[in-house]
C-alpha cells in the first residue's frame, strides 16, 4: 500500500514525515536495520544478522508498496529516516484474514519523542482502512517503554511467551503477545 506522505510535529516540536518506504530507501533501511539491531536487545535480530542484499530489500520494499494489505511507513525528520513501522497480514488464508502484525523500530535517538505513537497511530488507521479488524505484536516483556506506548494505544496483553528470545550471553527474554481491536 501507498500512503501520501503526511507531516506531523513530535513532542520536540521537530516536523516528521510520514512516507510509505520507497524501493529507493532500500540502503537507508539496511543501514537502519544494522544499527538498531545494535541500540536494543529488543528486536529480534542480533547485530551482524541482517543480510539482504540491497536488490533483496529492494523487492521486498516494492512486495509492500504493491500489497493493498501491507505498509512500510517511514519517518523522516531533517532528510533523515529516523524509524520505520509496518503492518503485514499474517498469511494467505482466509481465516486469518482479518488479523494483522504491527512492527515498529526507532533509531535510539529518537526514542521518548513521541514518534513511535504517531508513526502507530497511522499505521493502525491504515490497517483498518485495510480491512483489519485486529491488529497484533510481540513485545519483549522488560521493554516497558513499549508496553506503555502499546496500552495506551489500546492493545491488550493475552499471553506470554517465556523465553522467547535467547541472547548471546545465556539469558531469555520472555515476550507478551498483544492485541488491539480495530473494529
Amino acid at each position: 500500500m501507498r500512503l501520501e506522505p503526511v507531516k506531523v510535529r513530535d513532542k520536540q516540536g521537530r516536523e516528521m514525515i510520514l512516507k510509505s518506504a520507497e524501493a529507493a530507501d532500500g540502503e537507508a533501511l539496511i543501514r537502519f536495520m544494522k544499527i538498531t539491531a545494535g541500540e536494543t536487545p529488543f528486536l529480534i535480530r542480533e547485530p551482524g544478522e541482517f543480510h539482504l542484499t540491497l536488490e533483496e530489500e529492494q523487492d521486498f520494499v516494492r512486495s509492500c508498496e504493491d500489497n493493498p494489505r501491507a505498509l512500510l511507513l517511514l519517518g523522516i525528520i531533517d532528510g533523515q529516516h529516523v524509524g520505520s513501522c509496518s503492518v503485514m497480514g499474517l498469511g494467505p488464508f482466509r481465516r486469518y484474514g482479518h488479523r494483522c502484525q504491527v512492527a515498529i523500530a526507532l533509531y535510539r535517538k529518537y526514542w521518548g519523542a513521541g514518534i513511535g505513537e504517531l508513526m502507530m497511530e497511522k499505521v493502525l488507521s491504515a490497517a483498518r482502512d485495510m480491512g483489519y479488524e485486529q491488529a497484533e505484536l510481540e513485545v519483549i516483556s522488560s521493554n516497558t517503554g513499549a508496553l506503555a506506548l502499546y496500552r495506551k494505544l489500546g492493545f491488550k496483553e493475552y499471553g506470554t511467551f517465556p523465553r522467547n528470545m535467547k541472547y548471546g550471553d545465556g539469558q531469555y527474554g520472555d515476550a507478551c503477545w498483544m492485541m488491539k481491536q480495530l473494529s
